[in-house]
């Protein structure tokens, strides 16, 4: 009777998870049959089943020569150098959390966590059109400088490849600051209140309390966090990069996702494009393994 109570149980959670795991299958798993161009010389609108099959062509004509091979390594060092800038300042949401919990004004609390926050829901057109009004060659910034004669003619800030990696870092670090320090919020409001008296009771200072009570709290969370991460560390997106590429900045703010898709849309290279999209995503897998052994090493547990 307990046995058959059990496989009920199993079943009924089994039935509940079901729809989840369908929409995985669905969005997740099939468009992976679309790796089959990277075998076949496709060019639309033929069907697949007309194009030439060559096999790992297309995965050799990524080395064939120099040229292509110093622009895929460009493009995987801006990708390793984004998405580094991105890992090396992923604190940066916990200490924002620390803080803002720490604000004793509740209405001010919650204005700053809002306006913080809203960034995220903000689309990256819009982000672009914010940074072309201010940043553009007749932006607000330029004119306010012309104005006090700081400068003679124009600064181009959004046409600049100098330092491309930092200005997107931090965009993207606005756009999602507020919003990456929720999961943070959560984990400090889950503290024991009794941690708190003990270090009030011993004469701790509040900086002492975030430092020993708050800070090791909070290290799971950002360790695991951290983790998945690296885990993705090749999918840093493609809307922001794409939005804010240009003529002058193209070299050096093409990352892989921007890559495959100027291949893929603006030089037909459709085959091609899906091999270096199965590359990075069989990269990305070997990153998490690799990342969740890691894991068991330091921690005890994985994350997967």
């Amino acid at each position: 009777m307990r046995s058959h109570s059990m496989r009920s149980n199993s079943i009924r959670k089994f039935l509940y998870i079901s729809p989840f795991m369908v929409l995985l299958a669905v969005f997740a798993y099939y468009p992976l049959y679309g790796w089959v161009y990277a075998f076949f010389d496709y060019m639309p609108p033929i069907p697949l089943s007309k194009a030439p099959f060559v096999g790992f062509k297309w995965f050799h004509s990524l080395v064939e020569n120099q040229v292509k091979v110093d622009q895929l390594l460009q493009v995987i060092k801006n990708t390793f150098g984004i998405s580094g800038l991105s890992i090396l300042f992923s604190w940066l949401p916990m200490i924002f959390a620390i803080f803002l919990t720490e604000i004793k004004a509740v209405r001010f609390r919650k204005f700053i966590q809002t306006v913080t926050t809203l960034p995220n829901f903000i689309s990256w057109v819009l982000v672009y059109s914010l940074a072309f009004s201010m940043f553009s060659s007749e932006g607000v910034v330029n004119g306010f400088l012309s104005q006090m004669g700081l400068i003679d003619s124009p600064v181009l800030f959004l046409q600049n490849s100098e330092h491309v990696w930092i200005t997107m870092w931090v965009w993207i670090t606005w756009k999602s600051l507020g919003w990456s320090a929720i999961l943070y919020i959560a984990a400090i409001m889950g503290i024991d209140e009794s941690l708190y008296e003990a270090a009030y009771v011993d004469g701790a200072t509040r900086m002492q309390v975030i430092r020993h009570v708050v800070l090791p709290s909070m290290l799971p969370t950002y360790f695991v966090l951290l983790m998945l991460q690296i885990a993705s560390f090749l999918n840093n997106g493609l809307e922001q990069y794409f939005v804010f590429q240009n003529a002058f900045n193209k070299d050096t703010i093409q990352v892989l996702d921007l890559y495959v898709y100027n291949l893929a849309m603006g030089g037909g290279s459709y085959s091609v494009s899906v091999a270096i999209s199965m590359l990075k995503s069989l990269i990305s897998v070997a990153l998490l393994f690799s990342v969740n052994g890691l894991s068991k090493l330091l921690r005890g547990e994985g994350i997967v």
